[in-house]
């Protein structure tokens, strides 16, 4: 049943690691959840929403909106999960690799975030999160990540953007950037891992889910990325 006045977050990249604890963190806030990824299973929770498919694909964003408006009335959140990471030397990346990171990080964002937000001015207000990496910002010579910082450097200026061109019409936009975060991609504790952080560890999921569960409440907050990778954006 549709019930409007309770609030919705759309989460991407949503089916394991840091999407899944963000799914578990806004149910525990009350929210409903519309999550997506190429392999998410359907749900117990008949609050919890999911819709499988590549948001790299302008028709998985278009399903997603649908969804969500037509099951829940509404969207209040957005998050940006989704995220592809190609590490290699910058002559050394092929024309597969681009055009998949380009389509996960970029063209993921792109079309879900427009039909976001243009059900929240129709709701008066709304929050989009945008995940992205420390090495946007702190470049490091044994990481080659050229195209992530292409793509996750650009979405940090987006978040920027975002946050000014709506905030009189009561959208905000922020970005947490991440470290190296014990997830599937990284399942064990790896101390040359944990060494690229002056905190001496690798991030835990939910050290992600209390930053973006901060921003959520943090009405007086808009276009910040914060950093959340044990201290590896102020240097070593």
């Amino acid at each position: 049943m549709n019930v409007p006045d309770r609030k919705v977050a759309v989460i991407t990249g949503a089916s394991q690691g840091i999407g899944a604890g963000l799914v578990d963190a806004y149910r525990r806030l009350g929210h409903r959840v519309v999550a997506t990824s190429r392999t998410i299973s359907p749900p117990d929770d008949p609050d919890v929403l999911t819709v499988r498919g590549d948001i790299a694909d302008p028709a998985t964003a278009e399903r997603l909106a649908t969804a969500a408006t037509e099951r829940f009335g509404r969207i209040d959140t957005l998050i940006n999960n989704a995220g592809l990471f190609i590490g290699k030397p910058f002559t050394e990346y092929t024309k597969e690799d681009y055009e998949a990171i380009i389509g996960v990080n970029l063209t993921g964002f792109f079309r879900i975030t427009q039909l976001a937000v243009e059900q929240m001015l129709r709701q008066g207000g709304g929050h989009v999160v945008q995940i992205s990496t420390s090495l946007a910002d702190q470049a490091s010579s044994t990481e080659p990540s050229v195209l992530a910082s292409l793509t996750k450097g650009g979405l940090q200026s987006a978040t920027r953007s975002l946050a000014i061109e709506y905030a009189a019409r009561g959208i905000r936009s922020n970005a947490v950037a991440l470290g190296i975060i014990r997830t599937p991609m990284h399942p064990g504790e790896d101390e040359a891992l944990a060494r690229k952080h002056p905190l001496g560890r690798m991030g835990e999921v939910g050290d992600v889910v209390e930053a973006v569960l901060y921003l959520e409440t943090a009405s007086f907050v808009t276009g910040v990325t914060l950093h959340v990778d044990g201290g590896r954006s102020a240097g070593h």
